[in-house]
């Protein structure tokens, strides 16, 4: 006799290596999704830096509220909404991103990241 389609042990098995694969995959998309967010969180940082570096060349001082600086909204939240940044000081700058939501979780070690007027980033890793 001549039996077609698969029997529940073959069918298990294809499930089996199904499972296997997702569940490597799965960390390495989680990571490649929170560096993508980190990345808008950074080009935030900068675009306020350059912001804060106009405004002391006009003001002589450093903005203390980011509407000073044309955006929307004191801290300013970034396109995708992972990240808020705010910036402190009127003689120095240190901008912060904040990690927000879902992003807080899936990037620990960049919760919180900045840069100052003199150029210096924190934490180094997650400027890499």
């Amino acid at each position: 006799m001549n039996k077609k389609g698969f029997s529940l042990i073959e069918l298990m098995i294809a499930v089996a290596i199904m499972g296997i694969l997702a569940s490597v995959a799965y960390p390495s998309y989680v990571q490649y999704v929170a560096k993508g967010a980190r990345a808008d969180g950074l080009a935030g940082l900068m675009k306020v830096a350059n912001l804060q570096e106009q405004y002391y060349l006009d003001n002589r001082q450093y903005a203390t509220d980011m509407t000073k600086l044309g955006l929307a909204a004191d801290p300013f939240v970034v396109e995708n909404g992972f990240y808020s940044i705010d910036s402190t000081g009127t003689s120095g700058f240190v901008a912060i991103a904040t990690a927000l939501g879902a992003q807080a979780s899936r990037d620990s070690g960049c919760t919180a990241i900045q840069i100052t007027e003199t150029g210096a980033k924190t934490p180094l890793e997650c400027w890499e």
